[in-house]
């Protein structure tokens, strides 16, 4: 293993190989990340159209779903960065074995999370502070929905390696398959059969659960052409799971920003809640969209570096930062474009439909800033630098803590506007005016890192 100290050196590669080789792997990736968050938006979109109730509902249900699967997220990134670095050090057998590991970790997480979530739906739906409505609506959608997490964290994990194994078009084929199903189920559910949010959530665990077997079909099949083993080891289970640790602190730290601005969000009301999940809901799905070169920076960082090529990863790092910011640029200009049309899709409610309107056109002016941030985030979890992510974003939530908070204390002043209108989309413009500060000091910290060499450890492990 080398440092900083002793780095090889040489002339950049062509840019044009670079790029190829990042297109190579962003444009299925960024195909296959778009089904997950469209799982999000086709459920706010056919439950918003029930009423304001549910959709506030699903905002509380969404934001502790989604804590209990991304707080395991390092299934994926840490599982495609051990993944990528053997099999740049020259050992597929040694990739695939530690992508099962991964695997067996996901599925035993996903049992222990799942039973906890739903017995403890409605005290975990409560803790925000909703309506009773809404509650009623949130602890119905949770209850229902845990039985998915199993599924969803194999997604992840099976995901991580075939992404450290240069390969993004499977999990491209599944999400396709996934998304597709997920539509049709909640439609039957939801308005053919009326089985409302409950239905919703139904159509997502089949969808989820059909996802990962089809993962663990062709991970099975890889293994068995490499004479990988199959079975669990614990002793390699336990490492994987060490190994991962300082990303979960990372996603632990990132979900309390998430959570947090929900809970102040639910204070404000059904109606900046409902119009706060929407615009988050496209948030995300935006996030997702330039995490396609994030993924690719991963896979290729940690490619580059267990082959102990630190001139091709400072050169393809450059490259991705550059596309990412003008995607950014580009994710911004359509999203303003759609900002005032968009909300229609989600709701028949014109007051929500303003106050979606309001956050979208914020969450636009974030795109730029957005773009260089998951970048630059996905290049360091591909490098394996997991402590220090986890310290930065534990930062992040500390210094975000205050203006969220002072925005919840700004909640009645706010909320005194003369007109209700005014008042909802105040309560929204000051949560996300908040959550673009996170997004600057987390941009901050990141790309001072990211100009050292520091992060820049070549070897397998």
């Amino acid at each position: 293993m080398t440092t900083d100290g002793d780095r090889e050196t040489g002339d950049a590669p062509p840019a044009g190989g670079a790029g190829r080789d990042v297109l190579r792997l962003a444009v299925p990736a960024f195909l296959a990340l778009v089904a997950e968050p469209l799982f999000l938006l086709t459920d706010s979109a056919i439950v918003g159209h029930l009423g304001t109730t549910q959709l506030a509902g699903l905002g509380v249900a969404s934001a502790a779903l989604l804590t209990a699967v991304n707080v395991f997220v390092f299934l994926a990134y840490a599982t495609t960065a051990v993944v990528a670095r053997q099999l740049g050090a020259g050992s597929r057998p040694g990739a695939i074995e530690a992508g099962i590991d991964g695997t067996w970790l996901a599925a035993g997480l996903g049992l222990v999370t799942a039973v906890l979530v739903a017995v403890l739906a409605g005290p975990i739906c409560r803790l925000f502070g909703a309506s009773e409505g809404a509650l009623e609506q949130a602890t119905t959608y949770l209850r229902i929905a845990a039985a998915g997490i199993p599924g969803m964290l194999v997604v992840l994990a099976t995901t991580g390696v075939l992404r450290g194994l240069q390969d993004t078009r499977t999990p491209l084929a599944a999400s396709v398959l996934g998304f597709g199903s997920n539509i049709g189920l909640n439609v039957l559910f939801v308005y053919g059969l009326g089985w409302g949010i409950g239905g919703s959530a139904l159509g997502t665990i089949l969808a989820q659960t059909g996802m990962a077997t089809a993962l663990v079909v062709v991970l099975v099949r890889m293994a068995r052409r490499e004479q990988a083993p199959l079975r669990a080891h614990p002793g390699r289970v336990l490492a994987a799971a060490r190994g991962g640790s300082p990303l979960l602190v990372r996603t632990v730290a990132l979900r309390g920003v998430l959570v947090t601005t929900t809970w102040v969000a639910a204070g404000f009301g059904d109606v900046p809640l409902a119009g706060y999940q929407v615009a988050a809901t496209i948030w995300s799905f935006l996030a997702f969209v330039l995490d396609a070169l994030a993924i690719a920076a991963q896979a290729l960082t940690g490619k580059a570096l267990g082959a102990g090529d630190v001139v091709s990863t400072r050169a393809a790092t450059n490259l991705m930062i550059r596309w990412g910011v003008l995607g950014g640029f580009v994710l911004a200009l359509l999203l303003l474009g759609v900002s005032n049309v968009a909300p229609a899709l989600f709701t028949t409610d014109p007051h929500v439909r303003t106050v979606i309107t309001t956050g979208l056109f914020i969450v636009a002016l974030q795109q730029p800033l957005a773009g260089f941030v998951f970048v630059v985030d996905g290049v360091l979890i591909g490098a394996g630098d997991g402590r220090w992510l986890a310290r930065a974003m534990t930062g992040c939530l500390l210094a975000y803590l205050p203006l969220i908070l002072g925005v919840h204390a700004l909640g009645p002043r706010l909320l005194s506007a003369p007109s209700v209108q005014r008042a909802d989309d105040l309560a929204v413009t000051w949560l996300w005016l908040a959550f673009t500060g996170f997004m600057a000091v987390r941009g901050t910290l990141l790309w001072m890192r990211v100009r050292t060499d520091r992060w820049m450890v070549t070897g397998a492990a």
